[in-house]
């Protein structure tokens, strides 16, 4: 699963968010749902800089804290990228994965693109199973 520990503080305006590990990502909401829910977009947006593969996904921090919140990103941002990952720890390329999958590589280069990836269950269970991992969804 991929999260990410954001810092949300109490201020004069309502609540600001700042992620020490994801430089210039930060958010504010005028409660502190409000901000949670602001994170999750801006966690969003700044994971969606990911499309590229060759980008390396932030690693995380168990920053410790009670002004600190672990914030997941969207099934839509954080499915594709947890697929990359998968690939890329078994060091294969995006052409090697397609084939173990008997896909087209364009199909595949699809599977882990942010915003553009909706693979059925099966197909999730197909990569798993092809990369000899589980993709964990929730806390």
């Amino acid at each position: 699963m991929i999260k990410y520990k954001a810092k949300i503080k109490k201020d004069d305006n309502g609540y600001s968010v700042v992620f020490p590990d994801l430089k210039g990502c930060f958010s504010s909401g005028s409660t502190l749902l409000k901000a949670k829910k602001n994170a999750v977009f801006a966690l969003d947006l700044y994971l969606e800089e990911a499309n590229d593969p060759k980008w390396p996904l932030p690693k995380t921090i168990d920053h410790k804290g009670k002004n600190y919140f672990w914030i997941t990103p969207s099934p839509e941002i954080a499915i594709p990228l947890m697929i990359r990952e998968a690939r890329k720890a078994i060091h294969i390329s995006q052409q090697k994965a397609a084939d173990l999958l008997k896909i087209k590589l364009q199909t595949y280069q699809k599977l882990e693109y942010p915003r553009k990836s909706n693979p059925t269950a099966q197909t999730l269970i197909r990569i798993a199973e092809a990369f000899n991992t589980t993709f964990k969804l929730s806390a």
